[in-house]
């Protein structure tokens, strides 16, 4: 990479959402964090409150302004949140130095999500607050801790399968899974796809699709190759 293609590596990537997608995701955004603190503040209480987790306005985020996204969906979630949790617990019960915890912590639960399949970014945020705030923790109990996490957790999702899906346009959860090839005993002409094609597909989704258009032009172009270098069509 040279420098100009450095530079222009940190221009921002605009994706084609219209305003009023904007401001919607933003005010169900906020109105689930204010379902979710009513829901904890009037919840029953175990010896000390159930408080609201930091991560979490984070994974509102995904859920309510990028619901289709891999990384919404229940599982890496629920599954994100309470491994990173897990993380945090070893790393600050078996790691003296807090900021050798910190990092071992959060290493640790980006490599459980991803191993188990449940990558969701906050959660990395929890194994990292578990850790600096394992002192305050401790005096009153693990088991509070992990009805935080539940609490916040489980609240969320149940918000987003209520709210998500009373919106048109909107599914959640959604299954992600590969499309079947159909096979046809013509052979289909030739389409060159264009970045402004991808664009206007982009305009045409319901919701956030939290992906470049240049990176979706990427993807395409791999695709054709690993397609072409499979098929042996590939010409030299």
């Amino acid at each position: 990479m040279d420098f100009k293609e450095f530079i222009l590596s940190f221009k921002t990537h605009t994706a084609p959402i219209p305003l009023t997608e904007k401001i919607r995701n933003g005010l169900i955004g906020g109105i689930a964090i204010l379902l979710l603190g009513l829901a904890l503040k009037y919840l029953p209480q175990i010896n000390y409150p159930l408080v609201m987790l930091g991560s979490i306005a984070a994974t509102a985020v995904l859920l309510f302004a990028a619901p289709h996204s891999p990384m919404a969906q229940p599982w890496p979630v629920f599954g994100g949140h309470l491994i990173s949790l897990l993380a945090g617990w070893l790393c600050s019960q078996l790691i003296g130095d807090p900021l050798l915890a910190a990092g071992c912590a959060v290493g640790l639960a980006i490599f459980l999500m991803h191993y188990l399949n449940c990558l969701h970014p906050p959660g990395a945020a929890t194994a990292l607050t578990i850790v600096l705030y394992s002192a305050q923790f401790h005096p009153m109990g693990w088991p509070w801790v992990v009805c935080i996490v539940l609490a916040n957790v489980c609240i969320s999702l149940a918000l987003a399968l209520l709210i998500n899906n009373l919106i048109p346009g909107r599914h959640y959860p959604v299954r992600h899974t590969p499309q079947p090839i159909l096979q046809t005993d013509t052979q289909p002409k030739y389409v060159q796809l264009k970045q402004t094609d991808i664009e206007w597909a982009l305009t045409q989704m319901d919701g956030v699709i939290d992906v470049s258009e240049e990176d979706l032009v990427d993807i395409y172009e791999l695709a054709i190759k690993h397609a072409q270098n499979r098929d042996g069509t590939v010409k030299s």
